[in-house]
């Protein structure tokens, strides 16, 4: 067999047994991307847990009435980060809207998991706009603050849009 041929075939068993690895790891491993849903009551407990709580100006959690405060398929990390933006800012914590219908739509909203509203409370908006970077003004002229670890603060009207991409604050 002469050396073209040896390094033809060492090519293809190499490209073989990578994709071979490649395609185990890939069926076993979860993506880095992936993100965890929880229930609206695993969420619930973890939030009464660190001392969050829950208002609904329509006194319910049905993610299908825009009335109602869901958590209902809520991303693990927008927990995550709600829970730890309470302990650093030392805060008081309401989360006033969830996953339910009635907010904007995309990739990175309410209904995909990605955020939370809270109060326009004076501990919240003094720790933002102190501890975060101002960022710009959103489209509809929200004033947008940018946390170290990328989550991003949008000061509405009535309440704090809060988008978690990471668990960090």
């Amino acid at each position: 067999m002469s050396p073209l041929s040896r390094a033809f075939r060492a090519s293809a068993v190499s490209t073989v047994l990578a994709a071979s690895l490649l395609s185990s790891v890939v069926l076993t491993a979860a993506p880095s991307w992936a993100v965890t849903k929880l229930t609206d009551s695993q969420a619930a407990s973890q939030l009464a847990a660190s001392g969050i709580g829950r208002s609904s100006s329509g006194g319910c959690t049905n993610r299908n009435v825009s009335t109602c405060t869901s958590y209902e398929q809520i991303n693990q990390d927008t927990v995550t980060g709600i829970k730890t933006f309470r302990s650093i800012s030392g805060c008081a914590i309401t989360i006033t809207g969830g996953t339910e219908t009635g907010h904007a739509s995309g990739t990175y909203s309410h209904w995909n998991g990605y955020k939370v509203d809270v109060p326009l409370t004076t501990c919240i908006s003094n720790y933002i706009t102190s501890h975060y970077a101002y960022a710009g003004t959103r489209a509809d002229g929200a004033r947008l603050y940018k946390s170290p670890s990328g989550n991003v603060y949008a000061r509405e009207s009535s309440h704090w849009d809060i988008t978690y991409y990471t668990c960090g604050c």
